[in-house]
């Protein structure tokens, strides 16, 4: 199998691994960072944005749904939402009932000491939530700031 390598990140505000402060991800890489309720009861899985659809504003949502803040939570609280993250381990794929709708998820830990930081979306079923495809979710609680 070979060894594995930790990826060292270089920004002003890097995310680690609570436990063992392994670099996970970039600040600039986040793509949300406000909490929100969720109602799931699966193990990381209560992700839930804000709205049904709209933007703040009203008007249904676009390709461009980034570009306004979501709200996003996870088992132990508030959640971020990131294009990339590093030194995780993704587990089985599994389908899950969010409160978003129905996705096919892996959850994620941490490379060096086995936690589970979060969680990553491979399908999305709903077409509103397909931006999410390919994306991460790393839950604050289990998060600290290394740099």
């Amino acid at each position: 199998m070979g060894l594995a390598y930790n990826t060292y990140l270089t920004s002003n505000k890097i995310y680690g691994c609570k436990s063992c402060k392994t670099h996970l991800a970039n600040h600039e890489d986040i793509i949300s960072r406000v909490c929100c309720l969720s109602v799931s009861s699966l193990p990381l899985a209560g992700l839930s944005p804000s709205g049904s659809g709209r933007d703040p504003r009203g008007s249904p949502l676009k390709d461009s749904i980034n570009l306004w803040e979501q709200n996003f939570r996870g088992q132990h609280g508030k959640a971020y939402l990131f294009h990339n993250v590093v030194n995780v381990d993704a587990g089985e794929p599994l389908e899950r009932n969010m409160t978003t709708g129905r996705h096919v998820v892996r959850d994620i830990t941490c490379r060096q000491c086995k936690e589970t930081v979060g969680w990553k979306y491979d399908k999305a079923y709903e077409n509103s939530e397909k931006y999410k495809e390919g994306k991460f979710i790393l839950e604050a609680e289990l998060l600290c700031n290394v740099a």
